[in-house]
């Protein structure tokens, strides 16, 4: 495992309650289908419930690339993509160990 990706949401307050169960089912299948997917984690925002952030760990670049080019993932990423005010990305590649 040494590719992390942070993704942060900024979603629509009226869409909040439409936008969370296909997030959770989309990281529930994330793990279920792919293989090279070991974590997938939501977080909500302790001061505004509106933004979400995901945790995902794979094996390297090319397993989130996979990821991304699932059909799970384009059929999750169509429908939210209206609820989405504001999506940003950061993908880490190196892990620091802790001797």
């Amino acid at each position: 495992m040494s590719f992390a990706v942070i993704v942060t949401f900024k979603i629509h307050s009226a869409d909040m309650v439409a936008f969370m169960p296909l997030m959770v089912k989309q990281a529930k299948t994330s793990l279920e289908l792919e293989p090279a997917c070991h974590v997938f984690e939501i977080w909500q925002h302790t001061d505004d419930e509106n933004t979400v952030k995901l945790y995902e760990v794979y094996d390297d670049a090319d397993a989130f690339k996979t990821h991304l080019e699932s059909a799970h993932f384009k059929e999750f990423d169509q429908i939210v993509a209206p609820m989405i005010a504001h999506k940003d990305v950061t993908l880490l590649n190196r892990k620091i160990e802790l001797d």
